[in-house]
């Protein structure tokens, strides 16, 4: 078998989430085919033994035959033996077709959200894409892994009714009429339970990502006192998403029930069948045994008949969201022939905003907003008519585009892992770090890391405050060292004394380059070379920040405010 995860996981086929089901069938076949072939095998060596057992008893009682009793016993040894090889073989090629479902959907997933980027969360909430990363790829996985049991099972419950049907037909009649009722009597309670699976899914994602909002934001909330307001709603989604649990196993548990007692009415009507035709001498006593044997072994094939029904269905309520999320395409994508731009002069027309190369460029807006609705447009994040050299970005290549400008919002995370990975991705190298560390005032967390650099951050760097990951994430960034540095109020969360070291040591820092920070702090506004003045999102004056403070007194207004208040 090979290796767990695979190089490439591929192109999936998304037209359908059953289309996507075969897909990823399709990709481990021969795994796929080995754990079928071996179930059945497993089933039908197990569905042979009663035959087996009523042959010796047969043999030995009926018939006086030391040498056929020998024979047949020689033959339920080998039955055994194929049991116990088939069913570890199967298990292991069940186990593998589980573990490369989840494996590929996840690789799949993860690819699909680095392809569609800042698209996803405006398409797609947080809990979703948690949500496939859990629980739908369990389910997945189990839709594949089910598909080996439920073939063998099939296979021997028809091995049985030939079996029967040599023996006695209207048995064999009993078992060919009665499991297809069966399975569509359990089959009726499908369409609800996907149906109420999908309302419990979709609910599930929409509270996860509340639960996330929620933990994210509680410092501000606990300040503005709204802390109880939000744990209300929140306590009310939970009682709704645990209404639409009970709505869900309402259905799970006739399911249930029906996997026992279907099985079970059916099997006490062969058995009282069985034992009438062998009070009128119509099968032989080794024939009754036998029939005992299949009444016992009918009941697994039939629970894992019905186990599929349920497992498949969860695996295709499970593949509807994946597929929902694969579908997504990104906002921004390069143009058929894209041409290149030289470093030059960064133009949003919109606003009118012009940022020269190689120079420090603030822009204060009273609506913060505003201001990063423009870095945004300078990302190209959002729709805008933004030119760099005169060559609008919308005709350079999109990685280009990304590589030489980078927007750093407060919305970015610190994800798990050691913090040099996590500072230093492409691996510039610990001196460009501890630069970058000065710069952003951040030298204080690296000390009181207890394994420096080498430190495991937890995710979303949860062991830092929230002032410690607004530095690292600063310093991440000037560690990029871009050709254009857009920061949308990188000292937000930092106090006054940091917030003055960071702003007279970011300059310095990025000298020779363009830098772009969106901010109404007096202190990094002082230090840039430009401040431009947005007002109803237009530049409405440019200047430094001490000749704004003279000549406008609405750009006083603004970016004194907090010292106000």
């Amino acid at each position: 078998m090979r290796p767990l995860p695979v190089a490439d996981p591929g192109d999936p086929d998304v037209r359908s989430a059953t289309r996507y089901l075969l897909w990823l069938a399709a990709r481990t076949w021969p795994s796929l085919l080995a754990a079928i072939g071996f179930a059945t095998l497993w089933m039908v060596s197990q569905a042979l033994i009663p035959a087996t057992v009523g042959r010796a008893i047969d043999a030995g009682l009926a018939d006086r035959d030391p040498d056929g009793l020998l024979r047949w016993g020689g033959v339920l040894l080998g039955l055994g033996l194929v049991t116990g090889a088939t069913g570890v073989l199967r298990h292991r090629m069940a186990g593998f077709n589980w573990l490369a479902a989840a494996y590929r959907t996840v690789q799949l997933t993860v690819r699909q959200a680095n392809r569609v980027g800042a698209t996803l969360p405006k398409r797609l909430a947080t809990g979703e894409v948690v949500s496939i990363g859990t629980a739908d790829i369990n389910h997945i996985g189990g839709a594949l892994d089910i598909t080996a049991r439920g073939t063998g099972s099939l296979v021997a419950v028809i091995t049985v009714a030939v079996i029967l049907l040599r023996t006695s037909v209207p048995l064999g009649l009993v078992v060919v009429i009665g499991v297809p009722v069966m399975m569509l009597i359990a089959g009726s309670l499908i369409k609800p339970l996907q149906r109420r699976q999908q309302v419990y899914r979709e609910q599930e994602g929409k509270l996860t990502t509340r639960a996330g909002d929620l933990v994210a934001g509680l410092r501000v909330l606990r300040g503005v006192g709204g802390e109880s307001t939000f744990a209300g709603r929140y306590r009310a989604e939970s009682q709704g998403l645990r209404s639409a649990g009970v709505r869900v196993a309402r259905i799970e548990s006739l399911l249930a029930a029906s996997e026992i007692l279907l099985p079970g009415m059916f099997l006490v009507l062969v058995t009282w069948l069985g034992a009438r035709f062998a009070l009128r001498g119509e099968i032989s006593a080794g024939e009754l045994v036998a029939l005992y044997g299949y009444v016992a072994f009918l009941v697994s094939p039939l629970r894992q008949l019905t186990e599929a029904i349920d497992r498949l269905t969860k695996g295709h309520v499970a593949a509807r969201r994946v597929v929902r999320m694969f579908t997504i395409e990104p906002e921004f994508t390069s143009p058929a022939a894209p041409v290149s731009a030289p470093p030059g002069p960064l133009v949003d027309a919109e606003s009118g905003l012009t940022v020269q190369p190689g120079r420090f460029t603030a822009i204060a807006a009273g609506d913060p907003v505003a201001a990063a609705t423009i870095a945004d447009r300078l990302g190209r994040f959002a729709d805008g008519a933004v030119t760099l050299s005169g060559v609008p970005l919308a005709d350079l290549d999109l990685a280009d585009v990304r590589a030489r400008v980078l927007v750093a919002d407060n919305d970015a995370r610190l994800f798990s892992g050691p913090l040099r990975g996590e500072l230093d991705p492409r691996a510039k190298g610990d001196a460009a770090v501890a630069s970058a560390l000065d710069a952003a005032s951040a030298r204080d967390v690296l000390d009181a890391l207890p394994d420096g650099l080498d430190t495991l951050v937890a995710e979303r760097g949860r062991e830092f405050s929230g002032g410690q990951q607004q530095r690292l994430r600063l310093a991440r960034a000037l560690v990029a060292d871009p050709e254009t540095l857009v920061l949308v109020e990188p000292t937000s969360a930092v106090d006054a004394h940091t917030e003055a070291r960071i702003a007279a040591r970011l300059g310095a820092a990025r000298a020779g380059r363009t830098t772009v920070v969106c901010t109404t702090s007096p202190l990094v506004l002082d230090r840039a070379d430009e401040v431009a003045f947005v007002a109803g999102g237009r530049v409405v004056a440019t200047g430094t920040h001490r000749e704004l403070l003279r000549q406008r007194p609405d750009y006083a207004a603004t970016v004194t405010r907090e010292e106000d208040g």
